[in-house]
Order: structure tokens, then C-alpha cells, then sequence
């Protein structure tokens, strides 16, 4: 896979990537775009970031799966229906052997973002 550089874009980050994992990135980008149109996208941390109110959620390619950074709360909300993936504080392994669940994702960044707009009024 590819040696994590510094990004200028989204755009950038996934075309350095196969066909195939672009493909993933993209739906998944999509999917986000979609459940938080007002999220700022940058690039953060080396990876495609987006930006409400703060970090939302990240992600990332590598060899063998897709690392989806939604913050502690938005894995530990959403733990059972993750027992199936890898999991760590921050961080969810989707296997690049299975489908990406992005229903699923679309509930985590759903759920992340009334987290955020709620941390704003407070």
C-alpha cells in the first residue's frame, strides 16, 4: 500500500490508492458527505478528516482493511452491533474480504454528529 505522505486533499489521498480500495473510499466519503453535509472535509492526522464542530470522524486505507475513526463515544454507542470488527478506544477495522457496512456508518457519523452540535450549545 501506499507510504502515508502529507495530503493536500481527500481527493489526493484516495487516488493514490488501486481502483478498487478508491472505489470503498469514495462510497465512503459519500456516505459521510451525506449524513453531515455540513462538515468541513480536510486532511488531519495523514487521513481524510471531517471537521464539525471539531473532529467528526477519519478514515483510512491500509493493507487490509479500512480504518474508521468515529471517537471513543461513537464505538462504544454502537459496540454491538461492531463485535463482528475489530475494535480499539478510537478505532474500527472494516476487512477489505467483507462489505464495508455503510449503513452502519452512516448511524455512527449520525450519531457523531448530534454529539457535536450538542457540544457546541453547551
Amino acid at each position: 500500500m501506499v507510504e502515508k505522505k502529507s495530503f493536500q486533499s481527500i481527493n489526493e489521498y484516495i487516488s493514490t490508492f488501486p481502483r478498487e480500495i478508491q472505489e470503498i473510499l469514495e462510497k465512503l466519503r459519500q456516505v459521510i458527505r451525506e449524513t453531515a453535509p455540513k462538515a468541513e472535509e480536510i486532511i488531519s492526522y495523514k487521513m481524510p478528516t471531517f471537521k464539525l464542530n471539531g473532529n467528526l470522524v477519519h478514515f483510512a486505507a491500509y493493507q487490509n482493511h479500512i480504518g474508521f475513526y468515529p471517537a471513543p463515544s461513537g464505538i462504544d454507542t454502537f459496540k454491538e452491533e461492531l463485535s463482528q470488527y475489530k475494535t480499539s478506544k478510537g478505532a474500527i477495522q472494516f476487512p477489505l474480504n467483507k462489505p464495508i457496512p455503510y449503513n452502519l456508518v452512516k448511524k455512527i457519523v449520525e450519531f457523531r454528529v448530534k454529539e457535536q452540535l450538542a457540544k457546541k450549545k453547551l
